[in-house]
């Protein structure tokens, strides 16, 4: 089975639905106030729950997946996510609701651990880096299709059928992947965990330049991306504007798929991504000085695509055993949802006290720190 498109393909597909676990709320939330008229600001928190058990648990997440084994961490989450989303699908009170969007945070923390830990491990050195980029494009790919597919359904059927319709596809790619991942080779002695050393584990985890490189440089691309599309729209001439903002999710993908593919096979996944970082800041300073240009702000999506993918392909190009690997991932885990969380608010904060000028000094300034992270930490790598 290594090297099997048909089964990366399929963990990628089980990445899709995590990712939904946070689109699924996120495209409709302008309708929940029909379903939870009394709910007020507390509506908010059923977007933002699921990546804050991603914030707590992320790097633990990484050390419990490796002990309870990845393909059964996986599959666990995936029948974790369907019966959580059949429970969705009742429209129970809003404490029930968050309550469930809590558990459903635990689903998907262990999927983005286990999933891409499980990719490197099963794709061949040729295919390494074109699976992880692919990997790196999940959420981008599920948020489209939500948009553009979930949302209409979820008004023409109802929400309890949109929750539904994500149950079912998480227990069937749980039932795909259950006798194919069972034919994999043993994944080797189960690391032993004790919870004292948890705690020191997130210190040691965030010291090593080679664990810790990839999320330092997500947390800075996450901080950036969701923001950015958040925040641009009402600085867009109106005439373009629904154009760029469908066009830069689709381009930072196929940046990804391409562009970053080929550069993948002449240099290192980290000289991928300080070039995404490099690129992006010129193009702030672009919108800085053409405030929201369409071309540079599609620009700004290309570079941001680089990124993208190639922080994925470090893990495995850093990390030789799927223990370190998959810590890599559950640091990008809490790197990754700290950034989405910190993001929006912080930008929208600083646009209201000095305008359009916040948006490419904070995204350029963050860009920069990315950069300058990933060249401190290869130096150090270079020490060692």
């Amino acid at each position: 089975m290594t090297g099997s498109w048909r089964l990366i393909l399929a963990l990628w597909g089980a990445g899709l639905g995590a990712a939904m676990q946070y689109a699924k709320i996120s495209v409709i939330y302008d309708l929940l106030g029909g379903v939870y008229p009394d709910g007020g600001v507390a509506l908010g928190w059923l977007v933002s729950v699921v990546g804050g058990v991603g914030i707590v648990l992320g790097v633990i997440a990484g050390l419990l997946v490796a002990r309870i084994r990845y393909r059964r961490a996986l599959l666990g989450a995936l029948w974790l996510g369907a019966a959580v989303s059949v429970g969705q699908a009742l429209l129970p009170p809003l404490p029930a609701m968050l309550a469930l969007r809590m558990i459903e945070g635990v689903s998907h923390l262990a999927i983005v651990v286990a999933a891409p830990t499980l990719i490197a491990q099963i794709a061949t050195d040729q295919q390494r880096g074109l699976a992880l980029t692919l990997w790196g494009t999940f959420f981008g790919v599920a948020f489209a299709v939500m948009a553009w597919v979930g949302r209409p359904f979820a008004i023409w059927a109802g929400l309890p059928a949109l929750f539904a319709l994500h149950g079912a596809y998480m227990a069937g790619f749980a039932l795909f992947l259950s006798a194919r991942l069972r034919s994999l080779p043993q994944e080797g002695e189960a690391p032993v965990l004790r919870w004292r050393a948890v705690l020191a584990s997130h210190a040691s985890i965030y010291r090593s330049p080679h664990i810790a490189a990839p999320a330092f440089g997500w947390l800075f691309y996450t901080f950036c991306f969701v923001s950015i599309l958040t925040v641009l729209p009402p600085f867009l001439d109106p005439s373009v504007r629904t154009l760029v903002m469908g066009a830069m999710p689709l381009t930072s993908i196929i940046v990804s798929m391409t562009l970053g593919v080929v550069m993948l096979r002449y240099t290192s996944a980290v000289n991928v991504v300080v070039w995404g970082f490099v690129l992006s800041v010129l193009c702030m300073i672009w919108l800085w000085i053409m405030p929201a240009g369409a071309l540079a702000c599609l620009a700004l999506a290309g570079a941001m695509g680089l990124i993208q993918g190639a922080s994925f392909a470090a893990v495995p190009q850093l990390n030789s055993s799927a223990s370190t690997q998959a810590q890599a991932n559950g640091a990008m885990a809490q790197m990754g949802n700290l950034g989405n969380t910190l993001g929006t608010p912080v930008m929208a904060l600083a646009l209201a006290g000095w305008g359009y000028v916040s948006l490419p000094l904070l995204a350029g300034l963050a860009f920069a720190c990315g950069l300058f992270l990933h060249l401190f930490l290869a130096r150090r790598r270079g020490k060692m």
